[in-house]
Parts: C-alpha cells; sequence; structure tokens
C-alpha cells in the first residue's frame, strides 16, 4: 500500500547554451557548469535538492504567497544542452514529474527549444518556463540572489519595458504553438496557464521565485502522482567504472524504496538479474555525474540520484528501467515486466522501414514517437553503435528511402561505414533528434523530387498542336512543317494523332530558329519533322493534332500528375 510522499523529479530542458547547468549551478551553489567540456553538458545528470534550502533560497516568497511546502525536496535532472531531452519510461508516462523549459530570454525559441517542447507535449508532462539571462538586459541593475517581484521594481521604466517584450515574444511563440502562458505574477489558473518566471543562473534573480513555483505547483497538482509504493523501481542513467566496485550504474529512482541485498533487475538485450553490493548516494546539493565522494547507505527511497554497485552489469543499457525486489521468488515477474518495457522501445519489425539506432533507451523512445507523428516506418529500433549487422539487414530493402538508418548521439563503426557506402545505404547522424529527422525529411524530398523529373524527361507529355498555314517546308520524307503549341509540353518522339484519333506519325526532330531543341511549350511556333505523313494526303494546314499517348505514358503520367500543368492534366483526363 503506498504510504510515503516523495520528492517530485523535475527535468531541466531547453536549447544548448540556454543556461540550463548554470541556473542548477546557482541553486546548488556548485560551479558544474565551468568543469564540463567546452561547457556543455555531456551527460544526464542528477541533484537532490533538500527542502531546507529550498525553504532557505525563497524565504519570504513563501509567506508572501502563503505557501507550506510538505514535499521533502526537489530531484532535479539536467539533460545535455546538446542532445534532445532523454525520455525515460515508467508505467503511466515519463519519469519526470515537471520540466523547466530553459528559454535565453533574449534569444526566444531555438532549434532544441522546439525539440523539448514537442517531447514534452508526446509525453504529457507539465512544465514551467524559466526566462533566463535577464541580467543580459540592457540597463538591468542587478540584485543578486533577490526575487524577482523584488528585483523588477529597481528596473528604470525602459528596462522594466524591454524585459515586458521579450517575456511577450515567449508568450507569443507559445501560443503559437497551442500553450496559453503568462508571466508567473500575473496568473490566476495554474492548471490553464503555463507560467514564465523571468530569471539569471548569474545573479540568481528569479531563483527564489521559481523554486517556489516548482515546490508549490508539485505539492498542489501532483499529488497522485507523489504517492510512493514499496517495490523500487527506476531507471539507468549511465554506466561508469569506479575504483573499488568496478561496474556502477548511475540511476534515478523513482518509486519504493531500494536496499543494499536487493535482488536488481535491469533492462538489456536480455534482462539481467543480480545483487546490489553496494548504493552510494552524492551529497545533497551535489551532482551525480561529478561527485566524488559518496556515502554509502543501506537503503534510499526514492526520488533520489543513486550510484549502485553490483556485480554483471557489463550488458547494462543506458536508459533501462529498472526493478529492486527482496524475495528472489519476485526476479522472474520483474524480469517479465522489464522485458516487455524494453521490447516496447528495442524491436524489429517485418515492415518495409528504416532503421534507427540512438545512445540509450529513452532517446530512442523520443525518436520513435517523433518518428511514429511523422508517419515514418520503423522496421528495426535499437541502442548502441551502427554495426555491420546493421548495414547487411537493409541491403534487400527495394526502397531506397528505406535503405536508410538514422542514427542519434552515435557514429557508425569505421567498417560499417564503408560497407553501406558500397550497398548504398544512407546513414545519418546527429545529436539533435528534430534536426536528424528534417534531414531525412528533406532528402527523401529531394529523392522524390529528382524521381518526379526524371519521370517527366522519359515520357511523353500531353500536347495540342496546329499545323500553321504557309509554313509547309517539306511534303514528305520526311515532312517538315511548321507549328504552334497550342497547349501542354510538346517533345521530339511523340506520336501524334488527329482529330478523328488516327495515328498520323512520330516527331523525328524539332526546330526553333533553326536550332534543335528537346522541348516546346504552350505559344512556342517550331518546326517539327515527321517521316510518316505526306502533306496534302494525311495533314493539312490548318489541322489539330495531339499526342497519342500509350497505357504507359498514362500510367506514369498519373503518377507524377501534381507536377503537370493545368493544360497538360485537362488534356491528359480527356484522353482517358
Amino acid at each position: 500500500m503506498k504510504t510515503n510522499i516523495r520528492s517530485p523529479i523535475i527535468v531541466t530542458v531547453g536549447h544548448i547554451d540556454h543556461g540550463k547547468t548554470t541556473l542548477l549551478d546557482k541553486i546548488r551553489g556548485t560551479s558544474v557548469f565551468k568543469s564540463e567540456p567546452g561547457a556543455i553538458t555531456q551527460h544526464f545528470g542528477a541533484s537532490y535538492i533538500p527542502i531546507n534550502t529550498v525553504k532557505k533560497i525563497c524565504g519570504p516568497l513563501l509567506e508572501k504567497f502563503k505557501i507550506k511546502i510538505t514535499i521533502p525536496g526537489l530531484l532535479i535532472l539536467d539533460t545535455p544542452g546538446h542532445a534532445a531531452f532523454t525520455t525515460i519510461r515508467r508505467r503511466g508516462g515519463a519519469v519526470s514529474d515537471l520540466a523547466i523549459l530553459v528559454i535565453d530570454v533574449t534569444e526566444g525559441f531555438q532549434e532544441q527549444t522546439e525539440e523539448s517542447l514537442a517531447i514534452l507535449k508526446e509525453f504529457k508532462i507539465p512544465f514551467i518556463v524559466a526566462a533566463t539571462k535577464i541580467d543580459r538586459l540592457p540597463g538591468w541593475y542587478k540584485k543578486d540572489n533577490a526575487s524577482f517581484v523584488d528585483a523588477i521594481k529597481n528596473q528604470r521604466d525602459d528596462v522594466r519595458d524591454e524585459l515586458e517584450r521579450r517575456v511577450y515574444n515567449i508568450v507569443t511563440q507559445l501560443v503559437e504553438r497551442g500553450y496559453n502562458s503568462d508571466r508567473f505574477d500575473r496568473i490566476e489558473n495554474f492548471t490553464k496557464t503555463v507560467a514564465v518566471v523571468p530569471c539569471s543562473g548569474v545573479t540568481g534573480e528569479g531563483v527564489p521565485d521559481l523554486l517556489m513555483m516548482l515546490a508549490g505547483l508539485s505539492q498542489q497538482f501532483l499529488k497522485d502522482r507523489l504517492q510512493v509504493a514499496d517495490t523500487g523501481r527506476g531507471a539507468v542513467l549511465e554506466i561508469k567504472e569506479v575504483r573499488g566496485f568496478g561496474l556502477t550504474i548511475d540511476a534515478i529512482i523513482y518509486d519504493g524504496t531500494v536496499r543494499k541485498g536487493d535482488y536488481l533487475v535491469i533492462g538489456g538485450k536480455q534482462p539481467i538479474a543480480t545483487k546490489i553490493k553496494a548504493l552510494l548516494r552524492p551529497r545533497p546539493l551535489q551532482e551525480l555525474r561529478v561527485e566524488k565522494q559518496f556515502e554509502s547507505v543501506d537503503s534510499v527511497v526514492a526520488a533520489a540520484g543513486i550510484k549502485i554497485a553490483a556485480p554483471g552489469l557489463d550488458e547494462v543499457i543506458a536508459g533501462s528501467p529498472i526493478i529492486a525486489v527482496q524475495n528472489e521468488n519476485d526476479v522472474d515477474a520483474a524480469k517479465a515486466e522489464v522485458q516487455k518495457d524494453v521490447e516496447e522501445v528495442q524491436f524489429t519489425k517485418d515492415v518495409d522501414g528504416i532503421t534507427i539506432k540512438a545512445d540509450t533507451l529513452g532517446s530512442l523512445e523520443a525518436m520513435i514517437k517523433l518518428l511514429t507523428q511523422e508517419n515514418i516506418p520503423i522496421r528495426k529500433a535499437e541502442v548502441g553503435a551502427i554495426i555491420k549487422n546493421d548495414v547487411i539487414y537493409l541491403q534487400n530493402s527495394e526502397d531506397e528511402l528505406k535503405r536508410v538508418i538514422l542514427a542519434f548521439n552515435i557514429k557508425p563503426q569505421p567498417d560499417a561505414e564503408n560497407l553501406a557506402k558500397d550497398l548504398k545505404i544512407k546513414i545519418f547522424h546527429n545529436n539533435v533528434i528534430y534536426r536528424l529527422i528534417e534531414e531525412y525529411k528533406d532528402w527523401c524530398k529531394q529523392k522524390n523530387e529528382r524521381e518526379v523529373q526524371e519521370k517527366l524527361a522519359a515520357v511523353i507529355r500531353p500536347a495540342k498542336i496546329k499545323i500553321l498555314k504557309g509554313c509547309v517546308f517539306r511534303a514528305s520524307k520526311p515532312c517538315v512543317v511548321g507549328v504552334e503549341v497550342l497547349a501542354g509540353t510538346l517533345k521530339p518522339g511523340a506520336n501524334l494523332k488527329n482529330a478523328a484519333g488516327k495515328r498520323i506519325g512520330k516527331i523525328k526532330e524539332m526546330q526553333k530558329e533553326s536550332k534543335s531543341i528537346t522541348e516546346a511549350k504552350p505559344h512556342d511556333r517550331v518546326a517539327i519533322s515527321m517521316d510518316e505523313p505526306v502533306v496534302g494526303k494525311h495533314i493539312n494546314e490548318g489541322d489539330t493534332l495531339t499526342t497519342a499517348l500509350t497505357a504507359t505514358d498514362k500510367q506514369t503520367l498519373r503518377q507524377v500528375y501534381d507536377k503537370l500543368t493545368e493544360d497538360e492534366k485537362n488534356l491528359l483526363d480527356e484522353d482517358e
């Protein structure tokens, strides 16, 4: 029976360099951002913010808005700024209860903002917008760690107006994407309006307001989700080697209790069952992925970021679900549940579709969701590097547009890449899911357009012509006459028929101004030559002739119907 209230799990998402980690560093009082290569978050991380820290930062705001905090704290996940939001599933939805969509107030929506919002929408995760970098507004008067409601009072009218314009820009962009939103201090009904909190990760301004909103909204609207059961459930963030422990997993525990000595069932190519040797908890306010000092604990209660040491972790896949059970008799049931979750994301289907590969199960799931929205069929979905077998698997696909591998945040092994080139299998790789899919769609569009143009170039097209008076240059063998194109597109090789439908002959050559040409359009006047007809016997000046289309011509033209001119469509329809 569910009895405990856990901390809400909050994920930060948004475009690269919009200040996600800097904002969290201000809350934690740490400097994770400065330790990142190139100041870009490379991995998924987790930090626990105790409720006393929340109360200390929020201070008078809690009294002013009469908010009583009952949750034990906040578990905040930091996602890579250069990659898509990694979704990690649990029964009933994504692991995250709430999201912070970080948007640079000076830039507004960017490419990965779009991607983050699309995935939040797909997984139905409520969110708050942190409109960061307000300290960069021209003329902004800084007041370190002040609440926004206090900081805004110290600004000149022109600075307040500029902030208002920037926030309104974000509000407008959200409206365009189907969300009602407003600045948080103007909202009356938070169930219908997305809150926008202006803030700065550098000065700390607006951070108290952001934390207050996160804590208040979590306990007000997520009460049912915060109830926690006994069985420990979570998801793998990363697999790391730790001296003295060997391979360990960084994990998010989102439900129940995990104990030292529990049987741990983890997703992989096949479910893995092992026994927990040690639970290593980072210090409060420290980042799980960069923490060096861990406290060994006997148990951990959701929600928590924890490092788990156990034997047999070699085949664990990042993003996999985990279940901790105390009784060995429960292991098989846990295996079946984990296997079912993994098979929903990693699969091979007997359909004519593309192959997709990703660095984690969560990334793979996000790709599946977005590709499904685009009605792009998937034949195979797997976690891991692109290997030769992935390429070989596609070689028998007859559709060139399906002989494709989309790879998120991974690159092909050299031998696989070389084989793909030999077999003419296209590989797309990108560290932005949204961009990866757009690149594939653009490529398909170009391929389709090229195919259409090739078909149009090869097929005889509908045309109607009139033999001009006074323009018989040769009567026979071949006859050469001047004509005007009345409709359609005239090409050499076209068979012509008269008004009665009788075949007259085949155009051998066309000239305009004494130069050979390959096609003529309406109003063009050209000379055509034909071997079969004799002027005065089979054709005469003033006759109207049309192209005699074969069944094959008509079938091809129907395939590219949208690319025909209106008069070509009319001629084709009349000829049916």
